[in-house]
């Protein structure tokens, strides 16, 4: 072949290659997407300074360099705090900050029962990932005032002193608390106990909680068969302050989520002093003016907008309710420190425990007179109001007596006979750690109590002689105990047939 041929025969071979540029350009989709991306200016501890992020919205979730994220607090025109969601050390000036374009939200949905889980919904109990169905914002709006239904079902703790003077409805946001190591945690661990068979659904949120405290609130639920109906929201002392932040608000949203499906559902906040003390310090850190004892103004507002999530909600959107029972640390028996007060004046009452009474071993060391519960008498059980309607009066009567008749005055016999009734109350209403009793027992118990069964009784046969109650109210016909517990009216003959019963079971009474 001449070397006039050569062209001609690569005129086939351009054509293809033409050709499949042609092809390759016709499939070509341009990838490319817009992101705002920030620097890093300063990092402390917990909080980061960013700018160049001129959209960044008020608690939009941005992501750094290295994965972890931070929620936006502070918004400025080109300077922006951001609570870091994880440890510091991860981020250093100069890192490139991205913006989510969402706010931070946790995953939610039957499958996070029997889960102990981080306020991002990462498990901590080395099981398997959650199966996510659906996530929901950490931060939502509570529901509406015409969305809200009257409370009139009771929530049972299955703690006599509770249940009997100081009732809590479903719905219903009910304070506990007491100096450190007077039993506030133990009260919300005997609640979440006594929901095992009622249908009610249990969030815990551990807000920085030592480990072994965590680890042991893990075994009582596990050994006494709570954990099936119960999610665990976990937040330790060492955590990071951003997650101790956000941690009540993620695990209001998962219990949300079971209210809205029309569940009743029970949420415990262990406790909002370490969740108050994490918000000062953010709020220190961004440089946000201090107010009382260095908190800024707006903690109330914060509070408040988490417990008002707390609701009953209307029959049309499925009847559901959430229950809340946020627990606060006091120091000395202040009740006037600025944290305490706040939530009291947010609740629906509170639950007051006395380390004084503590001491004396009056467990639970649930101080009668200072507590109040200013909804759940409207939702108690019928019959067990009817036997305890006026036991909190009779007994903060018999505490003022008794201060009295230990200066050596001479009392009459009706002073003698209130003094020693209320003996026998004080008695009745010790009850063991983690033993919840049911609500038919205490009907049972107060009735033999105000008729006057176990006024003959001598102080130290009362715990024979209400083991001898609880066993005959397991023998009362069942149609009397279908009424009892389905919140019918005590009748004159039911309330006789469980005095009979009671009578029967204390054969040496006089009464």
């Amino acid at each position: 072949m001449s070397d006039n041929d050569t062209p001609r025969a690569l005129v086939p071979l351009a054509a293809e290659v033409l050709a499949g540029l042609r092809e390759a350009r016709d499939r070509f989709r341009p990838s490319l997407s817009l992101r705002e991306v920030g620097l890093v200016r300063t990092v402390s501890t917990g909080v980061a300074q960013v700018s160049g992020l001129p959209e960044l919205g008020f608690e939009e979730l941005v992501r750094f360099e290295s994965g972890l994220h931070g929620i936006a607090f502070n918004i400025g025109e080109d300077d922006n705090g951001i609570v870091l969601l994880g440890e510091s050390t991860e981020v250093v000036t100069g890192t490139e900050v991205v913006r989510t374009g969402r706010v931070a939200d946790v995953p939610v949905g039957p499958e996070l029962l029997g889960r102990v889980i981080d306020p991002l919904g990462v498990p901590l109990d080395n099981g398997p990932p959650v199966a996510e169905a659906r996530r929901l914002p950490i931060e939502r709006p509570s529901p509406p005032i015409m969305d809200r239904a009257p409370v009139t079902a009771p929530l049972q703790t299955g703690i006599k002193a509770i249940d009997a003077a100081i009732p809590i409805g479903r719905g219903q946001r009910e304070l506990i608390l007491g100096d450190r190591q007077t039993g506030k945690t133990a009260i919300a661990l005997d609640t979440i106990l006594n929901q095992r068979d009622t249908g009610v659904l249990c969030v815990y949120c551990a807000i920085g909680q030592r480990a072994s405290s965590v680890a042991r609130t893990l075994a009582i639920l596990r050994e006494k068969g709570a954990l099936e109906h119960t999610v665990i929201v976990v937040t330790e002392g060492s955590d990071a302050p951003g997650l101790r932040y956000v941690a009540p608000f993620a695990a209001t949203s998962v219990a949300e989520a079971f209210m809205e499906s029309g569940r009743d559902v029970l949420i415990v906040y262990d406790d909002l002093t370490h969740h108050a003390r994490a918000y000062r310090e953010l709020s220190l850190l961004l440089n946000r003016p201090p107010g009382r004892e260095a908190f800024p103004g707006d903690i109330f507002f914060l509070h408040s907008r988490l417990l008002e999530r707390s609701t009953h909600l209307r029959a049309e959107l499925g009847g559901g309710s959430l229950t809340a029972l946020p627990i606060i640390e006091t120091e000395a028996e202040n009740l006037s420190d600025y944290i305490p007060t706040n939530l009291i004046s947010i609740t629906d009452g509170q639950i007051y425990l006395s380390p004084r009474l503590f001491e004396l071993g009056q467990l639970p060391a649930v101080d009668i007179g200072k507590s109040v519960s200013r909804v759940g008498g409207k939702a108690q059980l019928p019959a067990l109001h009817a036997v305890s309607g006026a036991l909190k009066l009779a007994y903060s009567q018999f505490e003022e007596m008794e201060v009295f008749a230990r200066f050596g005055a001479r009392l009459d016999a009706r002073t003698r006979q209130i003094l020693d009734r209320g003996r026998r109350t004080r008695l009745l209403l010790q009850q063991g750690e983690f033993r919840p009793l049911p609500a038919l027992d205490q009907i049972v118990v107060l009735s033999a109590l105000n008729q006057g069964l176990l006024d003959a009784i001598p102080l130290e046969a009362i715990p024979d002689a209400e083991r001898r109650l609880r066993d005959a109210a397991a023998r009362l016909p069942a149609a009397l105990v279908d009424r009892l517990l389905t919140g019918e009216t005590l009748r004159d003959a039911d309330r006789d047939a469980i005095l009979a019963a009671a009578k029967a079971a204390l054969p040496d009474t006089d009464a």
